[in-house]
């Protein structure tokens, strides 16, 4: 077990086998390697991937497909050869989101750069998808707050 502080959920204790790694850390975040993932509470579709090396650094993430059903993109070799995935069962994937302006109706999927971990070794990347018709900004619900389960464009 691991000792972390954090600013959002204070002193927890991180079982090392949970610890996601993500070998070349983030973009614009590149020194953070090491993160866990905290549900935001045992209903919500909603987790947040917390640093293990910087308290106050957290990213709110979620499935796509739970808001998107139609979201697909490939898996380039060199990221399935670096996260040592060896079938469709092994991989997850989440897509950080953004609340602007502290509002969760309009609150946003980025499903230009996915994060895609191996669920056997929890290596990790976050992708940044080349020639995409995604964006970093799709809306997870609709004017009236409904879920979005619409195709992303």
């Amino acid at each position: 077990m691991k000792t972390v502080d954090t600013m959002r959920f204070g002193t927890i204790e991180v079982e090392e086998e949970k610890v996601v790694h993500f070998a070349q850390g983030i973009p614009a975040f590149e020194d953070e390697h090491d993160f866990v993932i905290i549900p935001y509470d045992e209903e919500s579709p909603f987790v947040f991937l917390q640093s293990l090396q910087t308290p106050d650094l957290a990213f709110l993430m979620t499935v796509p497909y739970l808001f998107f059903k139609d979201y697909e993109f490939e898996i380039d070799d060199d990221t399935v050869t670096k996260l040592a995935l060896k079938s469709p069962d092994d991989v997850l994937v989440y897509v950080l989101l953004t609340i602007p302006r502290g509002s969760i109706k309009d609150m946003t999927a980025n499903l230009m750069a996915p994060v895609v971990i191996n669920t056997k070794t929890l290596a990790a990347k976050q992708l940044v998808l080349e020639k995409s018709r995604y964006t970093t900004k799709h809306r997870l619900f609709d004017e009236n707050g409904a879920a979005a389960g619409k195709e992303a464009r």
